[in-house]
């Protein structure tokens, strides 16, 4: 049976519930448009809690001259750092440097230096790599991160867990970000402002019906069937937007995407110092070695094509192999594959530009409108750095069909639990700890970098372990869960484990599966299939 889903139609239907819809959803509903999403899975279930996990410029899409694009991150590097405290903050990136470092060969940087200096062989000498991050500290307007500087490796911590043939290294600052955290809190500030946002709920058909669009959903848990209807109609379904224009709105369209597979290994912690790794390899490829969650380290990313959307992403062991491998060129201790503890991969929806290869292809974003009949916006690429840029973009070109009650007024505003200045976070720990003398410093760190101020709200009353329920492992409690659960969309034990945090590290199989058993109860259902 299906039900009509709202007396009134909405301004608009979003399709996609990864950063960028989200992302436009919270910025649509809050100049004061009325909002639906719809997303067949979870929130941050595919590319957006697969990413490498940073806000950054993107140092190496200089060597291809995409300088607009990497203005706008770094700008919206420091906005969004002041905007989400608590979910993201700097880390100092550490570019070590030998003789045989090389460019890709096809990129422009590359084309112009075998022109102009032949004899280097592709090789990037250290004057280029510090005349781009003198560019990259000063095209963004950088205001709270320190700048580059020129770092020794001999006797030092930073140079301790690499070979010793590194010796000298440059020293930059980008950010960190918890991405799937990001595409929850986005929705979660889209609803409290008045978005309909509607979880494993797919969209089985739009189309134009007397100027609106009609669009057919089914709720995947109960196979409840309701029909919307809005004004116009954005899909930002990421690897799947295609083909949604092909199979669920069958419109002819000559935009293409082109799925790129990025996959990350993790490893137990390399090395006892915060700093990042940017290692530069003899192909031309870049990777980063990332402190991960506290007693991990994650290597990634690679460039693979993926051909179909509906093929779960995973990394291979050749891609796995190929990270061992290329980290091993850096560090002193050997690296092997009983050394990862977990890998993930994300397919990145990049716009088809043509591109001669998947490193190569664009990662800025394309928005293209269908105005014929009930307009359509299709979301085609981007990076997490400019969701929020993207956002602008897109109600840019919603208010040439719609009429917003107000304009741009993201920059700045922070998400929930995001409400103190950037540093506080030793402060908001020790006041946690100070109300509530049995957390441990680790606990109470993992609260504040979830969940910010909102920690105090979910933990209130608490004066003892127990008073916070069940303990499922690693720290997560009956009283957490509830609050994932009722405020941040968490269905399943898996939404909890792997998007809402990452204690699915932490925690056993069976611990798990009794956080499943205990969430479908809570549910009134029976517990979920495993995903």
């Amino acid at each position: 049976m299906t039900t009509r889903g709202a007396a009134e139609p909405f301004d608009l239907f979003i399709i996609g519930g990864g950063i960028n819809g989200c992302g436009i959803a919270r910025d649509a509903v809050g100049r004061g448009l009325s909002v639906a999403l719809a997303e067949m899975n979870d929130l941050a279930s595919a590319t957006s809690s697969a990413s490498t996990k940073l806000f950054h410029g993107g140092l190496r899409y200089l060597e291809y001259f995409e300088f607009r694009l990497v203005r706008e991150a770094l700008v919206e590097r420091e906005i969004l750092l002041g905007a989400m405290p608590h979910i993201s903050w700097p880390m100092r990136f550490v570019l070590p440097y030998h003789k045989d470092m090389r460019f890709e060969s096809d990129t422009p940087t590359s084309r112009l230096l075998n022109v102009v200096m032949p004899w280097m062989k592709g090789r990037r000498p250290a004057w280029l790599i510090r005349l781009g991050l003198f560019l990259y500290d000063n095209l963004g307007g950088r205001k709270i991160l320190p700048p580059t500087r020129s770092l020794p490796l001999s006797g030092t911590a930073e140079g301790a867990p690499l070979q010793d043939r590194f010796e000298h290294a440059f020293e930059y600052s980008d950010c960190w970000v918890e991405d799937s955290r990001l595409v929850v809190l986005n929705a979660r500030d889209a609803e409290a402002r008045g978005a309909r946002i509607m979880t494993r709920t797919r969209v089985l058909s739009a189309e134009r019906d007397n100027g609106l669009w009609r669009v057919e959903t089914e709720d995947t848990r109960t196979g409840a069937r309701v029909t919307y209807f809005a004004r116009m109609l954005i899909n930002a379904g990421g690897p799947w937007v295609a083909d949604i224009i092909r199979s669920k709105l069958r419109v002819n369209s000559a935009e293409g995407v082109r799925l790129v597979r990025g996959s990350h290994i993790v490893t137990r912690k390399l090395y006892d110092h915060n700093k990042c790794y940017f290692f530069q390899g003899t192909d031309g490829r870049i990777i980063f070695a990332i402190p991960y969650e506290t007693d991990f380290t994650l290597i990634g990313t690679t460039d693979a094509e993926h051909h179909d959307p509906s093929a779960k992403p995973e990394c291979t062991p050749e891609e796995r192999e190929y990270l061992l491998d290329f980290a091993n060129q850096y560090f002193e201790k050997t690296l092997k594959e009983q050394d990862v503890v977990w890998s993930y991969s994300g397919v990145r929806p990049l716009y088809d530009d043509g591109a001669s290869s998947a490193t190569a292809a664009t990662r800025d974003y394309t928005l293209k409108v269908d105005a014929d009949g009930a307009p359509l916006l299709n979301v085609f690429g981007g990076k997490i750095t400019t969701y929020r840029r993207l956002a602008e973009s897109a109600l840019a070109k919603v208010s040439e069909h719609l009429s917003p009650p107000s304009g741009p007024w993201t920059a700045g505003v922070p998400l929930p639990g995001g409400d103190f200045p950037v540093g506080d976070v030793a402060t908001l720990i020790r006041d946690l700890r100070n109300a509530h003398p049995f957390l441990s410093e680790r606990w109470a760190r993992r609260l504040v970098r979830a969940y910010g101020t909102d920690a105090t709200r979910l933990i209130a009353g608490a004066s003892c372990r127990e008073d916070l329920g069940r303990d499922f492992g690693a720290d997560l409690t009956e009283v957490e869960v509830t609050w994932l659960m009722k405020h941040e969309f968490a269905h399943t034990a898996q939404d909890v484990v792997w998007r809402r945090s990452k204690l699915g590290l932490r925690m056993s199989d069976a611990q798990i599966s009794a956080l499943e058993d205990w969430m479908a109860a809570r549910r009134g259902a029976t517990p979920a299939a495993a995903e």
